[in-house]
């Protein structure tokens, strides 16, 4: 089974939406404004995968916080808390699958994974 975690109104996250839907590959979408990620979901993908590859550094979550805040993000203790804090921090999507996790959306990865 295939699960897409993310924010429904997200760019990244309709295109990926889409590409799944096209070519008919069933999912679980989990839209973190209705389901927020849990404590032991983020660490489970913390260790499959640097936790570097999933804080959003490039929305508008990170780039609105405090330089002091992301001064803060130095660990994969203190990147969990800051995403518990805010899931928006967490870049989209992950895509969890039988083999593993997928972090952002690139469709030739996908098309290796899935297709």
């Amino acid at each position: 089974m295939v699960h897409i975690y993310g924010i429904k109104n997200c760019g990244t996250i309709k295109k990926t939406l889409n590409w799944f839907d096209e070519n008919n590959i069933s999912y679980t979408f989990h839209d973190y404004k209705k389901e927020p990620a849990t404590e032991d979901l983020i660490s489970n993908w913390h260790s499959q995968t640097d936790w570097q590859e999933f804080v959003n550094k490039r929305g508008m979550t990170w780039r609105k916080m405090s330089q002091e805040e992301k001064d803060k993000v130095i660990d994969a203790q203190s990147a969990i808390e800051a995403m518990l804090a805010n899931n928006s921090l967490i870049k989209r999507p992950v895509i969890s699958h039988k083999d593993g996790i997928v972090v952002g959306f690139n469709e030739e990865q996908l098309a290796t994974l899935f297709l």
